[in-house]
């Protein structure tokens, strides 16, 4: 009967964990559809759902184009991380870059900096996606981003995703020079994948006109 009550209140703390960690769609790597796209090494993915990473304070990159698994991936292993009680937090870039802006204009910068810097692990997906606020009398989102980014450097692991060129990272964040110093920090201590495929959105909505009868001309 403990051991039930016990079961019950670490299943609590699972669910409290992923509602409070930012996921809005649970995903799984089972449902991952591993035969469409072929140039991802399974074997890879699998051995990083162990979350041996986390432990190590490595980091990660995903990048892909649009469409490729890139937050699947990483939602998946957010979920695993939330079951082993692991303190996760998972973000878009807009949304923690809104955040942070958000912080500087009612003077808790510095709390909801701390508050996304002691996360054990931090997810930063869409690199790339979304349009960032560009204001002349407040710091780039480069600035605020390499300011997150420094503080968790060799101290806990985060992962970023994107859809856009490392060379462009300058001109979404809004400064070439910190933008370089992000990708060295993470070139220095990160684990780098690479999706080389084609997009799954584009397959699922091929798939739907087909069953409805609508033909792609461009097809």
């Amino acid at each position: 009967m403990f051991g039930d009550g016990a079961q019950h209140l670490r299943q609590r703390r699972v669910e409290r964990r992923i509602d409070t960690c930012g996921l809005r769609v649970r995903k799984t790597l089972e449902a991952f559809d591993w035969a469409f796209q072929k140039s991802l090494n399974r074997a890879v993915i699998e051995g990083l759902a162990t979350l041996g990473f986390i432990d190590e304070r490595e980091d990660l990159r995903i990048t892909g184009k649009t469409g490729t698994g890139k937050s699947h991936i990483l939602q998946a292993l957010a979920l695993r991380a939330c079951e082993r009680e692991i303190h996760v937090r998972y973000t878009r870039c807009v949304d923690l870059i809104e955040d942070l802006y958000a912080g500087l204009a009612d003077q808790t910068y510095e709390a909801r900096l701390r508050r996304w810097a002691r996360a054990e692990w931090l997810i930063i997906d869409d690199v790339g996606l979304g349009q960032l606020r560009r204001r002349d009398d407040e710091p780039t989102a480069a600035h605020i981003l390499f300011n997150l980014l420094d503080r968790r450097h060799e101290q806990a692991a985060t992962a970023l995703t994107s859809n856009i060129k490392l060379g462009e990272w300058g001109k979404y964040l809004g400064d070439a020079t910190l933008a370089a110093a992000i990708l060295d920090r993470l070139a220095m201590s990160s684990i780098r994948i690479d999706i080389d495929g084609p997009s799954y959105r584009d397959h699922l909505a091929k798939q739907r006109a087909k069953a409805r009868g609508i033909v792609d001309d461009a097809a």
